[in-house]
């Protein structure tokens, strides 16, 4: 059976981007970003930036249902203010925590006024660049603090923590999922959960399918950010383009583990047409997870079971080069 998708792009990747060198884009206010979104075939929801990237609620409303929208999550960002440059949610200063906390709560309350369900934080100010820059234990307790606050708050939204090995520390706290889950186990809430980057992912030298599996496993919420890199850097490039079995195995364990939740694109459409960029994505990520409803499951279940990765390969590699003509549809 082909279970459905729920699509969704990053409302920030539709307007002005920068990098260190160059400026990319026209910038385009919420309204203009949905509005490009809305002419993407199979885009279903945007993940908006919160407080940064927003129009009040009704108006955001207004909005969406214009563009027939929905959001997928609400995307706190604690890390754009001057006052977060050494830190958020483990900062050694009170008041700078609670400016992050606060931001947070926001973001709740904002998800809840426009229907959305979640929330998600990557804090990528929280950590460290040189040996002897911070006190481990001390700025992992003030984190897991500040997380608990935040995630009690308006307990029937969702709080997903985002992991990056590094940027805009040289180490960031939340550096894998391992970490990330360790920080859940810590708070101990039920609505705590984690946002997995495959790029994140990647460039942290995990194996994305299976982070997702230990995620998975522990019980807690997830949500997914799709896109690719070399490893070497998070490039935000279009999903699968350079490691494609990755990504098929990714989405193989998403419907394993029954995942009905939103496939967001964080891609980064610098030289590329935007639309198409994002146009691509969607279309390519549909187009897997409806392949994989076409495999046998039960023969790849039993082979990875076994550890046997030839039998695996040959099936795929029989459905995937049929000669023209035979229909890309036909089983393996």
């Amino acid at each position: 059976m082909v279970r459905s998708m729920k699509q969704a792009i990053i409302s920030a990747f539709l307007g002005r981007l920068r990098d260190r060198f160059c400026e990319y884009q026209e910038p385009l206010g919420i309204l203009g970003k949905l509005e490009l979104m809305a002419r993407i075939p199979g885009v279903a929801g945007a993940e908006v930036v919160y407080p940064y990237e927003v129009d009040p609620p009704e108006i955001m409303l207004g909005h969406l249902r214009r563009c027939n929208l929905e959001v997928s999550a609400v995307n706190v960002n604690i890390k754009a203010d001057p006052l977060f440059v050494n830190g958020s949610l483990s900062s050694p200063d009170p008041r700078v925590r609670r400016k992050a906390v606060e931001l947070i709560k926001g973001a709740k309350d904002y998800a809840k006024a426009v229907g959305a369900a979640q929330v998600t934080c990557c804090p990528l100010s929280d950590g460290y660049d040189y040996s002897f820059h911070t006190h481990y234990v001390r700025a992992w307790e003030r984190m897991v603090e500040a997380v608990r606050e935040s995630a009690a708050y308006l307990p029937e939204i969702t709080l997903l923590m985002e992991y990056k090995p590094s940027e805009t520390r040289v180490h960031c706290l939340l550096d894998s999922a391992a970490r990330t889950l360790l920080l859940c186990a810590a708070v101990g809430r039920a609505n705590l959960g984690v946002t997995l980057d495959v790029g994140h992912s990647l460039y942290g030298g995990e194996t994305p399918a299976e982070a997702l599996a230990h995620v998975a496993m522990s019980g807690h919420p997830y949500y997914v950010h799709i896109n690719d890199n070399n490893g070497k850097w998070d490039w935000d490039l279009m999903a699968g383009t350079v490691n494609l079995w990755s990504y098929v195995e990714l989405l193989f364990y998403l419907k394993e583990f029954g995942y009905d939740g939103w496939i967001t694109s964080d891609t980064s459409p610098v030289r590329q047409d935007a639309v198409e960029t994002f146009a691509f994505n969607v279309r390519f990520t549909e187009r897997i997870w409806k392949w994989l409803d076409t495999v046998d499951r039960d023969f790849v279940r039993h082979h990875l079971e076994q550890h046997e990765f030839l039998p695996i390969m040959k099936r795929f590699e029989a459905a995937l080069f049929q000669p023209a003509g035979t229909g890309a549809g036909t089983r393996p």
